[in-house]
Parts: structure tokens; sequence; C-alpha cells
């Protein structure tokens, strides 16, 4: 089967995509002058794909030898599967959370600090966080894939109407897989492995990535059927709860650093970063989806 690699740039600026035209003259590259975002940027790769299937991936992902060939077998003997995700793993093989049942507002609210002390929404979030790695090592059906890896029939994913623009970053793969999987279910194949360097790129621009990942989970929780009364609570305990947490991190930040805890200081600050761009650039369009 032919193989065709279209890489979509959204206005980066370290040299990508000189570095793709100067080393790969062979794959098809798109630049955007913007970052358009992921789901609107695959949906430039896919229009114009011409082979029956689809692979997107993440640019911080690395794909073993043998990989594709495995998973284009296992969609040739499995027409029946949506789209088709490999397990996920880190650079030390470890394996990272590669699918999960649907979101709800229960699971995202056992994230905040003002919930998860009571252990109300405690086993809907261990649910949603570790089903893929406690579930059996054999293909199975899932409700939800992971968007750094994903296969399907380029015919279904122009049925189904592809990405949804509307998200920026984060949730498209959420919706994409509710959409799919109303039609066809989704497999999920743990014997096919793809590395992943999870939040690498999200980590360098945490002023993007932060305030729209926040929006994309409240976007999809409305789109799924989140009631009026609900998406008005989840709302309320996340803002609520964004300054709490800001204030908190701030002095295990300092108190770490004090300690000579480099390391976890440096995670303290990057959730830090995190709520400040949330709260000062996120917030408004949070509260408008």
């Amino acid at each position: 089967m032919p193989l065709e690699v279209i890489v979509v740039d959204n206005a980066s600026s370290d040299g990508a995509p000189a570095m793709v035209a100067a080393e790969y003259p062979e794959a098809k590259l798109i630049r955007n002058d913007c970052n358009r975002g992921f789901g609107a940027a695959s949906n430039q790769a896919a229009a114009v794909a011409q082979a029956p299937y689809l692979f997107f991936l993440n640019n911080d992902t690395v794909v073993p030898p043998g990989t594709l060939g495995r998973l284009l077998d296992y969609a040739e003997d499995h027409p029946e599967a949506g789209i088709i995700g490999p397990r996920l793993c880190d650079a030390d093989g470890r394996t990272q959370v590669s699918c999960r049942p649907k979101p709800t507002a229960a699971t995202f609210l056992h994230r905040t600090s003002l919930l998860r002390w009571t252990g109300l929404l405690r086993r809907d979030y261990r649910r949603y966080r570790r089903e893929v790695l406690q579930g059996p090592e054999a293909p199975r059906s899932v409700e939800t894939l992971m968007g750094a890896a994903m296969l399907m029939q380029r015919d279904l994913f122009r049925a189904v109407g592809g990405w949804d623009e509307a998200y920026t970053f984060g949730g498209e793969d959420f919706d994409l897989s509710t959409r799919v999987a109303a039609r066809q279910p989704l497999h999920y194949v743990p014997d096919v492995s793809v590395m992943h360097y999870s939040r690498s790129s999200t980590r360098l621009n945490v002023a993007y990535s932060a305030p729209n990942v926040a929006i994309g989970f409240a976007r999809y929780l409305r789109k799924s059927g989140g009631s009026r009364g609900e998406m008005f609570i989840y709302k309320a305990v996340v803002t609520l709860d964004a300054p709490l947490q800001l204030a908190v991190k701030g002095v295990q930040y300092l108190w770490r650093q004090a300690w000579g805890r480099d390391e976890k200081a440096n995670n303290s600050l990057q959730r830090v970063q995190e709520l400040w761009y949330f709260l000062t650039r996120g917030l408004r369009e949070f509260w408008k989806v």
C-alpha cells in the first residue's frame, strides 16, 4: 500500500518547516501563517490525502519500525473498526493512558481541590484514569482513544465530518471518538506501540495550551449533552478552585525550591503557570462555551 506523509506546520518558530522541506522533500508540507489548532490542521492534511487510511500523529511521538504496517494489517482484518489506537508508551516503555471511558463532569471535577478531598467522585475518576492500565493485554473495544495516534478509514473520517474545528487544543479526540463510535466501534490494540513524549510540546507553550485545554473540556461536556445546570456547576467549581490551587502550588513551589527539590519545584511552577494563564487568558471563553 502506498504511503504519503503530510506535515502541517502551525506557524512554528523553531525552523521545523524548513527542516521538513530540506530533509524530507517527499513529504507534502502545508504551512499555516498562524496556529490553527490540532483539529483544523489535521483536517487540512486529510483534505489532500489520497490513501484509503488516515493516520493522525502528534508531533511529540516516535513510530517504531513496523508499527504502521501492523496497524494497517489490523485494519484490513477488522473493517468494522471505526478508529484504531495503539498503546502509547514513554521512552522507558511504560504504558501511558491510551484510551479512556467517555469523560463526564464528575471525572473532571474530581481533579479540583475543592472536591477531591471529599472522595465523592473518586470512583468515577479512577475508572476514567485507570481502565486502560488494568484492562486485558489484547485488542478490545473502547469508548475513546487518545488523539496522539489514531488510524481510521478516510471515507469514514469524511462521513463523520472530520475533526471539529471549534476545538483549539484539548477535547477534540474525545469528540471525534464519540461521533465515530456512534457508527462503528473503536479498537484499542495494546500489542502495537507508539512512543509518546507526553506534554513535551505543551510545556513549551503553556500560555496557549493551558487555557485551551480547559475550554476544550468544557466544550466537550456541553456538546455531549451536559445540561445548563450541570455546566454551571462545573464551571463555577473550576473557576473557584483555580485561584485556590494557584496559591497552594505557589507555596509548594517556594517550599520545594528552598529545600533543593528542583525537579518537584519545576513541576509545581509548571502548574502555577497553567493556572495563571487559565485565569488571565481563558476564563472568559471558558464561561462562553
